[in-house]
């Protein structure tokens, strides 16, 4: 086994599965694709590191243990598709590509939207489709999807993006402000009923668009 399979392989058992991402496929792809190759050169040393890696000055990576662990809760089948709203280095697009039919994935920033076509053209996953939008103001493609993953936090998870899913589907999103955000996994029962469930709490940047201002009041 070389340096840098060792590395992805120990990244999975000494942070990924100790926090909570057992699932044995999701961490075969997270193990096939190969992290470090989406990581900003700056950051090479960092790939599999339990931190957020900057991509830019409004965009990081989640860190393996998140991936880990929101792969685990959705459980994302072979004929199912998705949406991933945040594209950022298109290393979790590449994982989630493996794992599903199709993926729609949104980036409101051109540039990373760009860097991340040409990964995912290099390792030939053709069952992406790449868009540059802004998800705050309700952009997204026609339809509903099996699985949807937010990338970033948002104060508040709104019906709009729950109405994204199919009947069983799911959606991954970190839902709070400050340092009170929670990880919650809402599946659609029906039309009108979605179950949700808290997976644990942490802290992200807000989506872009979303950010709630601080007023001061003399």
């Amino acid at each position: 086994m070389s340096n840098i399979q060792q590395a992805r392989q120990n990244a999975i058992d000494s942070q990924i599965r100790p926090w909570g991402g057992l699932d044995y496929v999701a961490n075969n792809a997270l193990r096939d694709i190969p992290r470090e190759f989406f990581v900003p050169k700056t950051y090479k040393n960092l790939a599999f590191a339990d931190i957020e890696i900057p991509l830019s000055d409004k965009a990081k990576m989640f860190s393996p243990k998140i991936e880990g662990r929101l792969l685990d809760a959705l459980n994302i089948k072979s004929n199912e598709s998705v949406l991933e709203i945040g594209t950022g280095s298109g290393y979790l697009t590449a994982v989630v590509a493996k794992l599903c039919k199709s993926v729609v994935s949104i980036e409101i920033d051109e540039a990373l939207s760009n860097n991340a076509k040409e990964k995912l053209s290099a390792l030939n996953i053709d069952n992406v489709s790449l868009k540059v939008g802004d998800a705050s103001k309700g952009w997204y493609a026609n339809g509903s999807f099996d699985v949807v993953i937010i990338g970033s936090a948002m104060p508040k998870i709104t019906k709009q993006y729950l109405n994204l899913l199919n009947i069983e589907g799911r959606i991954f999103a970190i839902e709070g402000q400050g340092s009170v955000m929670s990880a919650k996994l809402i599946t659609r029962l029906s039309k009108h009923e979605w179950e949700v469930r808290s997976l644990f709490e942490t802290q992200l940047d807000t989506m872009q668009g979303l950010e709630v201002t601080t007023r001061f009041e003399f």
